[in-house]
């Protein structure tokens, strides 16, 4: 769609309208410091055909994952997508309209939302789904949210091995609140220290919340800590960020999650520098009421024909606002489409199937990188499809080396933890080829 501004004529009539002098009345709310005083510093524009060569340009100094050996994840993960996906997202039948709000003619949108909600219910080992969430980090942010609603306490306990950037999200979202967070840090083989959690559990405590496999890709053995929150007015939240895992792990709801809140990525979408994404939130049926965003229901219409419909709306544009439990007022409806479609083709069998290849992948290369002798495995605990590396010189030097060799090494950690400045975060799909990986191992050894 080409971009056609307004005509002077355009703006002084619907200035007129409104009842204004000029557009910057429109601002007169914004304090006057805050506002800017001179033109930003822009190039004057260009002819079409010009800026289409300069973006082409730009677009070219990218380095392109299909051109070179990639061992990046860290929160979004490559995996391999059917061309089924997205001839199926783009029929017609889908392209109904803007939001599902008039279900007689929607129902093919609201059932593979329906579908969508039943594949996390059962994944996660929870009761309820909803419709799904902007990404994994807000719908973990909306899980605190919604434990500081059903528990009362204004006090969450979240372990430092949850993705950094989901508990700046978290951070964010609970500015200005009552709500304080308090960390636990990890042991020495990569799993949160879930004896400190407890000891820091209080009766002001909300929520616990943990992610497994965690941001090092360290699978944790959290059941015993759903044990100890049992009989407590404390809620387990478990986020997942490589949605894979739950192909050969234990449904968090049968390890004592109360509530699971995750990010669908890598269920046939595309990297795709960080989103669209699509977070998934479900948890046990007694929540109904509390839980955040969309729910489709089943029922008939008045001729007894299965029929879909949203239900459940305790959303700001349905009721009060001091009575929503969010302001959650969409889903992220293509990309949980595309999630659904992924499922349906993989199965519960080649869903397995793909989880077993990942960590059969990520054990190939740790055993490669175990003859290196400079570098070493930073913990040792079990890990899905990513883990730690520790390296003799810090991880950007590293990074930046290999990156001239047409290799990503991973992820650096320094920014995240100081303490782990010399450390990569690798990640082996089942995309990454016994081929990259002696290509990594050969440029490491160079460091000898």
């Amino acid at each position: 769609m080409r971009y056609i501004p307004h005509t002077e004529n355009d703006i002084r009539a619907m200035l007129d309208r409104i009842g204004i002098a000029e557009v910057g009345d429109l601002f007169a709310s914004i304090p006057e410091p805050l506002r800017l005083t001179a033109p930003l510093a822009l190039p004057e524009a260009l002819p079409e055909s010009e800026m289409t060569v300069v973006m082409k340009d730009l677009a070219r100094q990218n380095m392109s994952t299909d051109d070179c050996a990639s061992f990046l994840g860290g929160g979004s993960y490559r995996h391999f997508t059917p061309s089924l996906v997205n001839h199926m997202i783009l029929r017609g039948e889908f392209a109904t309209c803007y939001t599902p709000y008039q279900p007689e003619v929607s129902q093919g949108t609201l059932q593979a939302v329906f579908e969508f909600q039943t594949f996390i219910s059962l994944l996660t080992g929870m009761g309820i789904a909803n419709a799904s969430m902007y990404d994994g980090a807000s719908a973990l942010a909306e899980a605190v949210l919604m434990a500081h609603r059903v528990a009362g306490g204004n006090e969450v306990v979240i372990s430092d091995a949850v993705n950094p950037e989901y508990r700046q999200v978290v951070a964010t979202y609970l500015h200005g609140s009552d709500i304080k967070i308090t960390s636990v840090p990890w042991q020495a083989n990569g799993q949160s220290d879930l004896k400190a959690m407890q000891k820091k559990v209080t009766d002001d405590t909300c929520a616990v919340v943990v992610q497994s496999p965690n941001f090092f890709g360290v699978v944790e053995e959290y059941g015993g800590l759903g044990d100890f929150l049992k009989d407590r007015k404390t809620l387990l939240i478990a986020t997942v960020a490589e949605p894979t895992s739950l192909g050969i792990l234990k449904p968090p709801g049968e390890r004592g999650a109360d509530i699971v809140a995750g990010e669908g990525q890598g269920f046939g979408l595309p990297v795709s520098y960080g989103g669209p994404y699509v977070g998934f939130f479900s948890t046990h049926e007694k929540l109904l009421r509390q839980i955040p965003g969309r729910i489709v229901g089943e029922t008939v219409d008045r001729e007894g024909r299965r029929a879909f419909a949203l239900t459940i709306k305790t959303r700001e544009q349905d009721i009060r606002r001091e009575k929503a439990t969010s302001n959650i007022c969409t889903n992220q409806g293509l990309c949980a489409l595309a999630v659904t479609v992924w499922l349906s083709a993989m199965g519960k069998k080649g869903l397995r199937e793909l989880a077993l290849e990942n960590v059969k992948r990520s054990d190939m290369l740790k055993k490669k990188l175990a003859g290196l002798k400079n570098f070493k495995l930073k913990f040792d605990a079990p890990t899905y499809n990513e883990f730690v590396l520790e390296c003799p010189a810090p991880a950007e030097e590293v990074q930046d080396r290999l990156l001239q060799e047409g290799i990503i090494p991973g992820l650096p950690l320094g920014p995240y933890y100081p303490e782990l400045a010399n450390c990569l975060l690798l990640c082996t799909t089942e995309l990454a080829s016994e081929k990259d990986m002696d290509r990594l191992v050969t440029a490491l050894a160079l460091w000898e």
